[in-house]
């Protein structure tokens, strides 16, 4: 048998495994894995269960490669996540200032020929990720909220350092809103979304649009974002390890992201925006075990003292739940947000 056959059959393998421990009850899984410790009680077994066998590698780890690590998210997407039936999948180009991203459209097959819609930015600390590592998670969302989403596939880091990522937001959400009807969209109700280091973007495209003087998205739904990369909050040292996001990797991120003195840029760390009046009515998903849970409260409560209508929602579940649709703590989460953007967008 060649590598490549070997390393097909070990994959396969993986999946069966993942598979497995994610069908196991949640009595069975605290009997192999124990209770979390006390500052993540209430973290749902199967996310515990993540948590635990995921801490070993990724403390080990002590340098990064961009293009391994990336390698390593798509394997690791493939394998913690499901293929969601009923989703009808479509690529776009979305063009403008001479360039153009590529993008992937999830659409109910029960949807009707028009109606809302999210323009979704994936998260992996602006260096990882992709419309393929996001799929089945954006599939997921679709299929719950009975509505569109548009995946966009934006510019990397180091690469392509900041601020690409914050442009190519924005050259993707006027994209779509010079013709939403052409992917069957509302016009009326076009909202964004993001998880992690895509919430953040998504928050930093309603900052633009509010600078540039144009309409604000119907709503802001933001996946555990990241809104403070001054690295100021408690919870970034409470989880630094063991809860599969840890200190080192976001620290890698943040040297591949952010220029030197730009950490409190608002176009960087949304939460010092001088003032966040006027931006989309939002839904902040805050995760209890998560070194981003502290900007995120953080980050509503500044949205909310200014006037913006927000809801929280505190989810028990590690970070990167939204991708973890094989499990059943992430459908929960999926139904979560289902409610809420169908809240936000009527």
């Amino acid at each position: 048998m060649n590598t490549s056959g070997a390393t097909e059959i070990v994959k396969g393998l993986l999946r069966a495994a993942v598979k497995v421990l994610f069908a196991l009850p949640d009595g069975l899984l605290r009997r192999i894995f124990g209770d979390p410790p006390p500052e993540a009680s209430g973290l749902r077994p199967d996310s515990w269960a993540m948590a635990r066998i995921t801490a070993p590698a990724e403390n080990r780890r002590s340098g990064y490669e961009p293009g391994e690590v990336r390698k390593e998210t798509e394997f690791l997407a493939s394998l913690v996540s499901r293929e969601v039936p009923g989703v009808l999948v479509q690529d776009w180009l979305l063009e403008g200032d001479g360039r153009a991203l590529d993008a992937r459209l999830f659409t109910p097959a029960s949807s009707p020929l028009a109606g809302p819609m999210l323009v979704h930015f994936h998260g992996g600390g602006w260096v990882q990720g992709s419309v393929e590592s996001h799929s089945n998670a954006c599939a997921m969302l679709a299929r719950e909220a009975g509505l569109r989403v548009l995946s966009v596939d934006y510019r990397l880091a180091p690469e392509h350092p900041f601020p690409a990522q914050a442009d190519d937001a924005l050259l993707a959400w006027r994209s779509v809103m010079e013709d939403p009807a052409r992917f069957g969209a509302d016009p009326a109700r076009v909202g964004v979304t993001g998880d992690s280091a895509g919430a953040q973007m998504a928050a930093v495209l309603c900052l633009d649009l509010k600078e540039a003087g144009e309409p604000q998205p119907a709503c802001q739904l933001l996946v555990y974002p990241v809104t403070d990369c001054s690295g100021s909050f408690e919870s970034r040292q409470t989880f630094a390890r063991g809860y599969y996001l840890t200190r080192a990797r976001m620290d890698w991120f943040e040297e591949c992201f952010v220029p030197e003195g730009e950490a409190r840029n608002p176009r960087v760390s949304p939460l010092f925006a001088e003032d966040l009046s006027g931006l989309a009515p939002a839904n902040v998903s805050i995760s209890i075990a998560d070194p981003l849970r502290d900007e995120g409260v953080a980050y509503a409560e500044a949205l909310a003292e200014a006037g913006v209508e927000v809801s929280t929602d505190w989810m028990p579940m590690i970070h990167a739940w939204f991708n973890l649709t094989a499990s059943r703590s992430s459908r929960q989460g999926h139904a979560v947000l289902a409610r809420r953007v169908n809240e936000l967008l009527g």
